[in-house]
């Protein structure tokens, strides 16, 4: 396979390879650099740094903050892509879920990528001593036991490009999750030799001293490795030879599952692309208009390729590319060259399919984000429109806790904090993620809530709070008018994921004689809307096949 750093082709689509090169900076920069930076970083001009930067901000991939630039979630759809194409997390995660469960530690899906290994689905234990790395993650294969079963089957050309990045990098200091570790040279052939007669590999502390993890793979109906599942422990818990009697049997069972389901499952029906995406006609045109000569057509082209594949979509000639994507035959064609070259896609004849490092651009340190950090650049939109402040909170128990906030200065103003907890019954935050509950569950709630008054305004009745959530089930939204204090008004709207649940609620407060009832549901209610759909769509797309914490 071609790479990045060998000459690239000399029909490659220059802009696509510098918006990349920058988009790589951000990663390793873990989602926020400065433009001076990215342009030392990547030996770019400053002007086409900002060119870059604005395109792909039109794309909804960069932001603004402050003189900085960072990763947006929408980027993960690249990720996503690459991710549905395969279809193992959708078919096999299931089952790394029930074996986490079933065991009581964390377990790990993992592809070969190269050299190395990424990993593509997580099932943690949350505990002190705890799994950190994140999907999409890379690591040396010398490194993990996924290495040395992924090794087993590596060709002469396989080996030879792993001894030559080896020797210009003995201790893996291109790969940040992990530390540095100077290991023999003659190590990983002789642990593949061994993982290919049992069928399975042991890494007892060869990425950090405690960890140690039992890796099977999991093979296609042709016997070739897709990818390998890990079980992960700590020494505080097990000896690689404990964890090995202790998870083995039960390991394999899952795996053979997993192999059963993979040659027997029905075809993936393809999703369709929505038709207003980057790189459409219209929006290109659009995209010239506002931006005029910071816009670099070429890039959006190039990563809109990427997003052609996907569930149902993991192999497409180039007619089909260029159908999925609304672009030139010529076009789709250069950008898939290009993308060859920087290792993004393979060719297997006339078809085309997209590679492990797609996960490269910025999806390991977006997948890290909790609810919080998601929303907190659209909380911040909505405060402006607003000129109040903008909450996000969860149900914690009985109560509503505060994840995210940005207040807005006034002479009077409500003093809030990140982490500030509230009755659930009493607050608009609280009633909107009450409302999304079963009736039987809403009605125990109320009944074991500390009701007691908080204002001469405050609903205590439980039968008057049951119409409340009710009404606010029907609505969509809540407005509580001085209930929590003298003066105080909040309206408030669910967010849900992609299964359609309410996990948090977003509001704006607001002074009774800043706004009237009427005006806050004219005025607020749209905005909240909106802010509300724009957290729905990023949480959507990160939680493809993430999952997002959402507390901070």
């Amino acid at each position: 396979m071609p790479t990045d750093d060998s000459p690239a082709p000399a029909e490659a689509v220059g802009p696509l390879i510098r918006g990349i090169g920058v988009l790589r900076e951000l990663t390793e920069a873990d989602g926020r650099q400065s433009p001076g930076g990215l342009s030392r970083a990547t030996g770019l001009a400053r002007s086409t740094v900002d060119r870059v930067a604005a395109t792909l901000t039109r794309m909804g991939y960069l932001r603004q903050i402050g003189r900085d630039v960072a990763l947006t979630p929408r980027l993960m759809e690249l990720g996503n892509a690459y991710l549905g194409a395969t279809g193992l997390p959708d078919l096999l995660g299931p089952h790394a879920d029930r074996l986490a469960d079933a065991l009581d530690e964390s377990v790990s899906i993992a592809v070969p990528d190269r050299d190395g290994i990424r990993f593509i689905h997580q099932a943690t234990r949350r505990r002190a001593l705890s799994l950190t790395f994140r999907i999409g993650d890379l690591l040396p294969a010398e490194r993990t036991a996924h290495g040395q079963v992924f090794a087993a089957d590596w060709t002469e050309e396989e080996w030879a490009h792993w001894r030559e990045r080896r020797a210009a990098d003995p201790q893996n200091l291109r790969f940040p999750a992990i530390p540095p570790f100077r290991q023999s040279a003659d190590f990983l052939a002789e642990a593949s030799a061994v993982a290919r007669a049992r069928g399975w590999a042991v890494d007892d502390q060869m990425i950090e001293p405690g960890l140690i993890a039992l890796v099977v793979p999991v093979r296609d109906s042709q016997g070739r490795q897709l990818c390998g599942v890990s079980v992960v422990s700590h020494t505080s818990r097990h000896s690689a030879r404990s964890l090995r009697e202790a998870v083995l049997p039960t390991l394999r069972e899952t795996v053979a599952a997993m192999e059963y389901d993979l040659r027997h499952a029905p075809p993936t029906e393809p999703v369709q692309r929505p038709a207003d995406v980057a790189g459409s006609a219209a929006w290109t045109e659009a995209s010239k208009q506002e931006l005029g000569r910071h816009f670099v057509e070429a890039l959006a082209r190039g990563l809109t390729v990427l997003t052609a594949f996907g569930p149902g979509r993991a192999e497409l000639p180039l007619t089909a590319v260029a159908e999925a994507t609304g672009l030139a035959r010529a076009t789709a064609r250069r950008a898939l060259i290009t993308l060859e070259h920087l290792g993004y896609v393979t060719a297997h004849g006339r078809e085309f399919s997209l590679t492990p490092r797609v996960l490269d651009l910025g999806f390991a340190p977006l997948a890290d984000q909790p609810l919080s950090r998601i929303a907190e650049p659209h909380l911040a939109d909505l405060a402006v429109e607003a000129q109040d402040s903008a909450s996000l909170a969860v149900l914690t128990g009985d109560d509503i806790q505060y994840t995210a906030r940005i207040a807005v200065r006034r002479v009077m103003s409500v003093n809030i904090t990140i982490g500030t907890r509230f009755p659930a019954f009493v607050t608009s935050l609280g009633r909107v993620l009450l409302a999304d509950l079963p009736p039987a569950e809403r009605a125990a709630r109320l009944q074991r809530a500390d009701r007691n008054p908080l204002t001469s305004h405050t609903v205590t009745d439980p039968a008057r709070l049951a119409q409340l959530l009710e009404a606010v089930a029907q609505d969509g939204y809540a407005l509580v008018d001085e209930e929590v204090e003298e003066g105080l008004r909040s309206i408030a709207i669910p967010v849900r994921d992609h299964t359609g649940r309410v996990v948090a609620a977003v509001n704006v407060a607001t002074h009774a004689g800043h706004r009237s009832l009427a005006q806050c549901r004219e005025e607020l209610l749209p905005a909240l809307r909106t802010a509300a759909a724009r957290i729905e769509n990023d949480l959507h797309t990160s939680g493809r096949y993430v999952r997002i914490a959402t507390a901070s």
